[in-house]
């Protein structure tokens, strides 16, 4: 056995046969122990490597631990397989029905989908592009945990709209015989469950079976890999409860939990040993995620020396945070560091934006590890700028004018706009006989004239305000059942954004330069990262950097608004704690003191460092 193990790696790898829990805390040489364990298993033990499965999360996570397994230039090494729980389950599937690969269902064939469904039950959210995504979502988390969509609330469309949808997608898939990444679980967890001869077929072939950061498993996973597994229940599961952060997309921690109970001749071992962080980073990473109370206990040292201490910084507003980051990175630079050992992290993508922008503005090269999404693409910054560009001028376009001409509504008709450009008198004949329409002409008129003489900030403010279109985002909410603080908070940020233009053309020009780099930066993003990375918390988890900023660390922010119940609030510790965990030698806490004209609280979790 290699002698640089420590104790826990060792007992971990030398687990021969039985269920074996390992508890795998951040920079703990998790994937050390899975590859030394393989070769333990066929060097010591005699077992065929042909016999050997690894099971991962992600194709990257199969990838790189084949490649350092391969490192060890052991004959036997390409007899062991390592795939992720999606590539696994499909050549089951393959091997029993002849599935091909054209027959998996492509990310462009089911947004058109779901665009064709979302057009049929919802139209007025066609043009939301991140209702698309959530819904998608859903439709995975539903699958993935076995619920039945009837049994399944929407957080974002009415039920009876979500089920239409649910049951219309999995209607299109199997009239053109397609397989989505979800179906690949369901249908192999029915295969291995219905056909017994099936199931000891693969029994026999995979007698070991070994699964990779087991805290992010679902349902309909856990139960197929059991099935798997049954044969001498030589499962070996690696990961760490407090690392769990998926549940959105159905994760489920507390299976990794009761694992000893589904397998009470389980043995378990933790591997207590952080490789990555100072002393002082892990003490009080461990002090903040001990509040969590659904988790094992652990005590995790570190041989590292305890290094520079925490630093929090409060800032007055985003701008100034973003300023002050640009500035240490700039620094840091100077005095040789590696941009590419630091990383700035972020709860969600939206709050990238201020810091990407000064980074474009000032040729800092940054990488971005989640496709930022551009806010002037925003369905309100579209109705926004039009707004802004029908007060231009006497003739308007058409396109702009039905974008907007009942946000908020005003009860003006489809059939009422018929001509390219659109004319105010020409609205006052149509509706001649209808006098109580001419006020609401006349009043939008007004409002127009008024936008035409002001610059964008004043403008964006006026129209959210004084024509009524905050009235309409709440409306909008309503419908959707979305928080009316989430769309609030996207107009704020347009609203920001305008700050320091003194015209229309101004600020396209801006806003045109940052949409060229958003697309040059979303090529780069398939290439090797090169500058400061950029990154959400979840995007984040198994990587590491010497010096690491968090943004936000604010009450609504981390923990995030929407997280009220504690077992929720336990997960936003957990994201928390991924994020601190992700620092080598430096963690830089910041949070606001106000944002959007609001006052902000610190968040919890820095009192519980």
């Amino acid at each position: 056995m290699d002698k640089t193990l420590n104790p826990s790696q060792q007992r971990a790898v030398a687990h021969l046969s039985g269920p074996m829990q390992v508890l795998a805390g951040p920079g703990s040489g998790k994937t050390t122990v899975i590859i030394n364990r393989i070769r333990h298993l066929v060097t010591v033990h005699n077992i065929p490597a042909s016999s050997i499965l690894v099971v991962t999360f992600s194709k990257a996570a199969a990838r790189e631990m084949k490649t350092r397994f391969l490192e060890k230039g052991d004959s036997y090494a390409r007899q062991v397989t390592f795939g992720t729980f999606h590539s696994i389950f499909f050549g089951i599937l393959k091997h029993a029905y002849g599935l091909r690969g054209d027959q998996i269902l492509r990310e462009d064939q089911r947004r058109e989908f779901l665009k064709q469904l979302i057009g049929k039950y919802v139209p007025d959210l066609l043009d939301d592009k991140d209702f698309q995504e959530d819904i998608a979502r859903e439709i995975s988390l539903v699958k993935g945990n076995g619920i039945a969509p009837e049994d399944y609330h929407s957080a974002g469309c009415p039920d009876q709209a979500f089920q239409n949808i649910f049951s219309g997608y999995v209607k299109r898939c199997r009239q053109e015989r397609l397989l989505d990444f979800d179906d690949m679980l369901l249908y192999c967890h029915d295969l291995l469950r219905q056909r017994e001869d099936i199931r000891q077929g693969w029994q026999q072939r995979f007698p070991y079976v070994l699964v990779d950061e087991f805290q992010d498993i679902n349902t309909i996973q856990y139960q197929t890999i059991r099935m798997l597994a049954g044969y001498g229940d030589n499962l070996f599961i690696v990961g760490d409860d407090d690392q769990s952060i998926y549940r959105f997309r159905g994760a489920r921690p507390e299976l990794m939990l009761g694992f000893t109970k589904d397998y009470p001749q389980a043995k378990q071992t933790l591997l207590d040993v952080n490789y990555r962080c100072s002393g002082r980073i892990l003490s009080a990473s461990q002090n903040m995620i001990s509040h969590n109370k659904r988790r094992f206990a652990k005590k995790i040292t570190t041989p590292n020396p305890d290094g520079s201490p925490i630093r929090i910084r409060e800032f007055d507003d985003p701008r100034q945070q973003s300023l002050y980051i640009l500035k240490e990175i700039q620094e840091w630079e100077k005095g040789g560091g590696d941009l590419r050992q630091t990383a700035v992290l972020f709860r969600t993508r939206q709050e990238a934006g201020l810091l990407a922008e000064l980074l474009v503005e000032y040729q800092v090269p940054f990488y971005m590890r989640d496709r930022l999404p551009n806010l002037y693409d925003h369905w309100i910054a579209r109705d926004l700028l039009a707004y802004i560009r029908l007060a231009q001028g006497q003739a308007m376009s058409r396109t702009d004018f039905l974008r907007v001409m009942n946000r908020p509504n005003r009860y003006i008709s489809r059939e009422a706009v018929y001509e390219k450009e659109v004319h105010m008198e020409t609205l006052r004949i149509f509706y001649e006989d209808r006098e109580w329409m001419w006020d609401r002409i006349d009043e939008l008129e007004g409002h127009l004239k008024r936008i035409q003489s002001m610059a964008p900030y004043a403008a964006v403010n006026y129209i959210r305000h004084a024509i009524g279109y905050e009235g309409y985002l709440k409306e909008y909410a309503q419908i959707r059942g979305l928080d009316p603080q989430d769309l609030k908070e996207t107009a704020d940020r347009i609203w920001e954004s305008a700050r320091g233009f003194k015209d229309l053309s101004q600020w396209k020009v801006h806003m045109d330069d940052y949409t060229k780099r958003l697309k040059e930066q979303a090529a780069r993003m398939e290439q090797k990262p090169q500058g400061v990375t950029l990154s959400t918390l979840h995007s984040v988890k198994g990587l590491e950097y010497d010096k690491v900023w968090i943004l936000n660390v604010n009450e609504g922010t981390i923990p995030y608004k929407k997280a009220r119940l504690e077992a929720e609030i336990e997960e936003e510790r957990r994201l928390f704690y991924v994020g601190m965990t992700r620092a080598r030698k430096e963690l830089v806490l910041c949070h606001v003191r106000r944002q959007f004209e609001k006052e902000m609280e610190r968040s919890q979790f820095l009192d519980e460092l």
